[in-house]
């Protein structure tokens, strides 16, 4: 369980081809501190600590996961916004994250409105349901606040607003229109649409 509070940026400096990837990702954490089999969202991605050094941690990333996570994400040299899983009595900033991502979004744009930034993200139809305005979404791992929404042909498109501060300690600096990026829903979306598909066969 996370928060979507972003406490370091990783670089992904080793991939290991051991029919999954053995993907190494330098980090500021104090690996020492961090026990083997421990959760790690990596970019909106959970993913199980199988390795650890000074400096760095090591994650096995199934080909699944590949298939339904952000285009090459997971490539040597790619930032990951990194967040430690929840512990009792860890103030929860966010909302409750819990590192499966639901789909895969596209920045549409990313423009300058006062000293933040304005981004658009275009999502498919496994999203639409799900995004509602002033609601919670977490994108590549960082918990945000849905501003807009507009139903679109064969999906949604939604606007955020990110903040200087947010830039500063995520990955986000650097989004580009065109850029893919991992896309969950609030998990009381997951419960709610669980009920209404109770209802629908009651």
């Amino acid at each position: 369980m996370f928060t979507g509070i972003v406490t370091d940026i990783g670089t992904i400096d080793r991939i290991e081809d051991r029919g999954d990837r053995r993907v190494h990702v330098a980090t500021g954490y104090d690996t020492a501190a961090i026990d083997l089999g421990a959760s790690i969202a990596c970019s909106g991605v959970c993913l199980t600590v199988v390795g650890k050094a000074p400096g760095q941690v090591a994650f096995d990333v199934s080909a699944e996961t590949v298939s339904r996570t952000a285009a090459d994400m997971w490539s040597v040299g790619r930032r990951l916004n990194l967040e430690r899983a929840l512990r009792v009595g860890d103030e929860l900033g966010g909302h409750i994250v819990t590192g499966h991502v639901d789909g895969v979004g596209r920045i549409e744009s990313v423009d300058a409105e006062g000293g933040s930034h304005r981004v658009v993200v275009a999502a498919g139809p496994e999203i639409a349901p799900y995004v509602a305005a002033k609601g919670s979404v977490t994108v590549d791992g960082v918990s945000l606040t849905v501003n807009a929404v507009e139903d679109v042909p064969g999906g949604v498109r939604f606007g955020l607003n990110i903040i200087p501060h947010t830039a500063q300690v995520t990955t986000f600096a650097d989004l580009a229109p065109g850029q893919s990026v991992n896309l969950e829903i609030d998990v009381l979306a997951r419960y709610l649409q669980r009920m209404e598909q109770l209802r629908a066969t009651a």
